[in-house]
């Protein structure tokens, strides 16, 4: 007689195989690195954002934390990486894992602000912890280069080996690394037991509490992991451009990575990154026709896509991918 636990742990090991389409995505993320040879700083910039709304979907898509500063953890890592970098310790990879500590270590300590209340008082704390870390890092001019920005950043060989050049090669397959191995964990935390409690939480807080989940501690540790994975996206950017600037903690990029994942869609870890190319593709090509006024067109198919597009406003477009039996990327269940 099968029992509960067997049926759980059945659908766990269901849900981390691996589909075709999932095989056929990460082709083509290497791929563009010989198809697209002259676009490698623009998918350098698509892998970095991609890894970002990946960090703010473990914590909305899978949590149901509603988050409007997730960019203090983005600047955060990357003035992490960059001071590390600039006194003397340039090595990619000690600073991406220093990015990710000194953000995992704010994301615990916010985390206490965060798991209480409900959805409009996160937004407002998660905002005001931004807007507090932006004058921060304006005020300290002498450490962060306050308007200026932090300058002097000099990262060494990826591994000694591979120097970062001005086409974007060493960057984006740097950075695809990166978000390919964080993927992997983020698949493996989310179809385990872990990842089934997060969801029995975002669903119902008080029947998953009832069910002995302890509601506050998963939230943390949730959001503490989230805040790392957007350290590490910070990171990415301080080594791959050797510049750090106030613009990592502008509210634009709390609210850029927000409609990323609105586009692409929450719950599906690979939402983030669909919502990614799509959104980058937009801005790239929308302001090339008009450098001003681009913000506009983005607003406005923001809009359409939410009055024409109901059905996919709650599962973005990679809920288009159920329609298609044996290639689909399955929403967590």
């Amino acid at each position: 007689m099968t029992t509960l636990h067997d049926r759980v742990r059945s659908s766990l090991y269901g849900a981390r195989r691996w589909h075709p389409v999932e095989f056929i995505f990460w082709a083509l993320a290497l791929a563009s690195f010989w198809l697209f040879p002259r676009h490698l700083l623009l998918m350098n910039e698509i892998a970095i954002l991609a890894l970002f709304a990946l960090s703010l979907d473990l914590i909305l898509g899978y949590a149901g934390i509603v988050s409007l500063g997730h960019a203090a953890f983005l600047g955060l890592g990357a003035y992490a990486a960059g001071l590390l970098a600039k006194h003397g310790i340039g090595d990619p990879l000690i600073g991406l894992l220093f990015a990710m500590i000194v953000s995992a270590v704010a994301g615990l300590l916010a985390s206490p602000l965060v798991v209480k209340g409900n959805d409009l008082t996160r937004l407002m704390v998660t905002l005001g912890v931004a807007l507090i870390l932006h004058e921060v890092a304006n005020s300290w001019a002498s450490l962060t280069g306050g308007a200026d920005g932090l300058q002097g950043i000099t990262i060494t060989p990826v591994l000694g080996l591979f120097q970062f050049d001005l086409f974007g090669k060493t960057a984006y397959l740097y950075s695809l690394s990166v978000v390919f191995v964080l993927f992997l964990v983020a698949r493996r935390l989310v179809h385990s037991p872990f990842g089934l409690s997060l969801r029995a939480i975002r669903d119902n807080v008080l029947r998953a509490s009832a069910s002995g989940v302890p509601p506050s501690r998963r939230l943390a540790a949730i959001y503490t992991i989230a805040a790392a994975y957007a350290g590490a996206a910070g990171a990415l950017m301080a080594q791959t451009t050797q510049f750090v600037s106030l613009d990592v903690l502008d509210f634009h990029r709390s609210a850029d990575v927000m409609l990323v994942l609105i586009i692409g869609g929450p719950g599906y870890l690979y939402g983030g990154m669909i919502g990614a190319v799509v959104f980058k593709f937009l801005q790239d090509t929308i302001a090339a026709f008009t450098p001003q006024y681009w913000m506009f067109w983005i607003g406005l198919f923001l809009v359409l896509f939410v009055l024409k597009g109901r059905s996919l406003v709650h599962g973005g477009i990679a809920s288009l991918l159920k329609h298609f039996p044996g290639l689909r990327m399955r929403k967590t269940p």
